[in-house]
């Protein structure tokens, strides 16, 4: 059962510690996030812009680098912090035992695990950050509403950080992680609108988009930087927010199954 007396402010202290190991590799870490929104403008830009001509979104005819950029931050959040709750906390969790260390403190495990997911959260917004400064050189990112991006990616993070530690709850191995992200992570890159407006898709297809919480965290990314969106901003807000609470509770029930025995 759920303790939620047990959480206080003391996983702070969590997050830190977590904050002080990744300032030994944030360089490493921040070269991809730099790089990688630069490589597929240019991929795209020159290898597709030429080839898809008439692309409308929201009404508006747009080029289609125009239409890619702003997935490309809601996609950069979705991996940041759905691998960091499960390959990074697995390993923190299993062959670190640094949760066995932390557990011998006065910390509670729903402390740690929310240490996690936020942690997770954080990572998302500093690469969400960073893509929208690059973007925005390419003239993808309008300012100041870009700004906007930065609590969005922080919700988006702790949505699919969540989800992340609800996996992690109950994959017996580090290998087993593969199952999720073929099954839950790779159909929603695939068809959330992130290469292709989910308009051209067959309404069934649409419906399902509609069901996955990336689709919602493109729409409002789109509308962030170019300020349109085919979706109501807001329920687009409220069902990420409410699939962050969901999984929150979810993952903090998944992994108090599986640590205390």
């Amino acid at each position: 059962m759920l303790a939620f007396t047990n959480l206080s402010w003391r996983f702070l202290t969590v997050w830190r510690r977590n904050l002080v190991v990744y300032r030994k590799i944030w360089k490493v870490n921040f070269l991809v996030p730099l790089l990688e929104p630069a490589f597929y403008i240019l991929a795209f830009g020159l290898g597709f812009q030429g080839l898809i001509e008439g692309l409308s979104y929201a009404g508006q005819p747009m080029a289609y680098t125009r239409f890619m950029a702003p997935a490309l931050i809601a996609i950069s959040i979705m991996y940041n912090s759905f691998f960091e709750t499960t390959y990074a906390s697995f390993v923190r969790m299993y062959y670190q035992k640094t949760f066995d260390g932390m557990m011998a403190t006065p910390l509670s495990l729903e402390e740690i695990i929310l240490a996690e997911i936020v942690w997770s959260a954080t990572k998302a917004t500093a690469a969400a950050l960073i893509m929208a400064v690059v973007l925005g050189l390419f003239g993808f990112v309008a300012f100041p509403q870009g700004l906007l991006l930065l609590p969005l990616a922080f919700l988006g993070g702790l949505a699919f950080g969540s989800v992340g530690m609800f996996f992690t709850g109950f994959t017996p191995s580090i290998d087993m992680f593969n199952l999720p992200i073929f099954l839950f992570i790779t159909p929603m890159f695939l068809f959330s609108g992130t290469f292709f407006p989910t308009a051209g898709l067959p309404v069934w297809a649409q419906h399902a988009a509609y069901a996955f919480p990336l689709y919602h965290l493109v729409e409002l990314t789109r509308f962030c930087c170019l300020g349109l969106s085919e979706t109501n901003p807001w329920a687009s807000l409220a069902y990420l927010f409410c699939f962050a609470l969901i999984f929150l509770v979810v993952g903090l029930m998944a992994m108090r199954r599986r640590l205390i025995k």
